[in-house]
């Protein structure tokens, strides 16, 4: 009976599958570097001062044209020197900003407050965002920008890796791209889930026209929140082309406990996912779940159907880290797996008892 069960939840899964890669390998037109829209680009920072350097390195190596271009940093009210180390490297570039987070916006806290406030200094008409922990490619802004071929396109995501030097970030690094893939893929087909705020760009009007983030129920994945209103407008595009042109890298997470605390929080964000990727969660939970449990019914069949999920996973994103220009290593990949098998049956159980959100030194509740 567990081979059965087994079989046909792995078939949806593996229709699934098949369905995001076809989404995730569309591609869209790009307009010339001529006709490139003005572009903004927000960072919130808070306690960044290990990391906020080579982000505003990287973002000073932009090749974008001057006179389309601004960067806003925002000081999410660090209690470290990431606001001095803000301030000396800016110092005499002008097409950096740096302006501190004030409270005054309805219903806004944390990270959420911080990009309001750095949306309302711009004054371009796409908005970019990335974080402080994050090295963004020097064609990022042009790409992303170059993807809004016409008025109907509101938003544009893009792919984040992390940095794998050790075991446990390239399993992370696998991770973001499994996910973002899929991310990528059910957006593509109009069916969005999820995007991921340290590279996602849209347009200032569509997100005035929504209201802004006042306008929004607070949430801990602000990002998913913007995505789900624009999309309920339902008379814009949202698109996430998978190009390497267009990848940021961050840094992975240095422990399990911290580890943990983003899983959570990404969760928690996603309990307001819609029916269709209601679906596709349940169907990824029951899949991991008969992974989890095949040691308990194991027989020659089971193997093989233990054997053919992991083929799946692997074949679904090989592809795509050839199209960034990464490289997978199978020591990456069998931990990112036997991972993603645990935390994605373990964490929906998490949830039923407890939904506060720990995060940059702040705690929030669903």
């Amino acid at each position: 009976m567990f081979e059965i069960i087994f079989l046909v939840i792995l078939s949806l899964y593996f229709v699934f599958t098949v369905a995001v890669i076809i989404g995730a390998a569309k591609t869209f037109p790009k307009k010339g570097e001529n006709n490139l829209p003005s572009v903004s680009v927000i960072v919130a920072a808070r306690n960044e001062e290990k990391n906020i350097v080579e982000t505003l390195k990287s973002l000073d190596k932009l090749d974008f044209p001057e006179n389309k271009l601004e960067i806003i940093i925002v000081d999410d009210n660090s209690t470290d020197n990431t606001g001095k180390i803000i301030d000396e490297f800016i110092s005499g570039k002008s097409k950096f900003k740096k302006i501190i987070s004030i409270k005054g916006k309805k219903g806004l806290k944390g990270k959420t407050l911080a990009i309001a406030n750095g949306i309302e200094h711009a004054t371009n008409e796409i908005i970019l965002t990335t974080d402080a922990d994050c090295v963004v490619s020097s064609l990022w802004a042009k790409r992303l920008a170059s993807y809004y071929f016409d008025e109907k396109v509101a938003m544009v995501n893009g792919i984040t890796n992390q940095f794998d030097d050790t075991l446990f970030s390239g399993m992370q690094s696998a991770d973001f791209i499994y996910l973002l893939t899929t991310a990528s893929g059910t957006i593509n087909m109009g069916l969005p889930m999820s995007c991921i705020g340290n590279n996602m760009s849209y347009r200032k009007s569509v997100y005035e026209e929504i209201g802004g983030y006042e306008n929004l129920d607070f949430s801990v994945t602000e990002d998913f929140k913007l995505l789900m209103a624009i999309n309920k407008l339902k008379k814009y595009k949202i698109i996430y082309p998978i190009d390497k042109d267009s990848l940021v890298t961050s840094k992975a997470c240095v422990s399990l406990r911290e580890l943990y605390h983003q899983k959570k929080r990404w969760a928690v964000g996603g309990l307001d996912s819609e029916p269709a990727g209601a679906v596709l969660i349940a169907t990824a939970f029951f899949t991991n779940l008969m992974m989890l449990l095949s040691p308990f019914f194991f027989s020659k069949s089971v193997f093989t159907l233990f054997l053919f999920k992991i083929i799946i996973d692997y074949f679904f994103i090989t592809p795509v880290y050839q199209k960034l220009g990464l490289k997978l290593q199978l020591k990456h990949f069998l931990l990112f797996e036997l991972y993603y098998i645990i935390y994605v049956v373990a964490m929906p159980v998490i949830l039923l008892f407890n939904r506060k959100v720990k995060w940059k030194g702040r705690e929030y509740a669903k």
